[in-house]
């Protein structure tokens, strides 16, 4: 069984147990949280989509709270001494999928 949940503006396409990087949650490690936005949800051939996805219930545990690897921009002018270098690291949570109930 797996379903296709939206967090954060992106799609991710879950099961049980899978470990999944999303957009930055406010919520604790090890508090559980319900993801109510589905998509899509496949129980062995059995297809819901849209309005009959949304009878799932898609529970996660926070697993961690993390920033990605530096992303570094690099700006310059040629024939100029102009150059800029600025880093970015984007945060994010880990979720683990505790249950696909519906």
């Amino acid at each position: 069984m797996y379903a296709v949940v939206e967090c954060g503006g992106k799609q991710y396409k879950v099961e049980k147990d899978m470990l999944v990087k999303v957009e930055k949650i406010d919520a604790e490690i090890g508090d559980v949280i319900e993801l109510k936005t589905l998509m899509l949800v496949d129980d062995n051939g059995n297809v819901k989509a849209g309005q009959d996805a949304q009878s799932v219930k898609v529970s996660a545990k926070v697993n961690a709270q993390d920033k990605f690897p530096k992303v570094y921009v690099f700006h310059y002018k040629s024939k100029k001494n102009i150059r800029k270098r600025q880093g970015h690291r984007q945060p994010y949570t880990e979720l683990k999928i505790v249950s696909i109930e519906g």
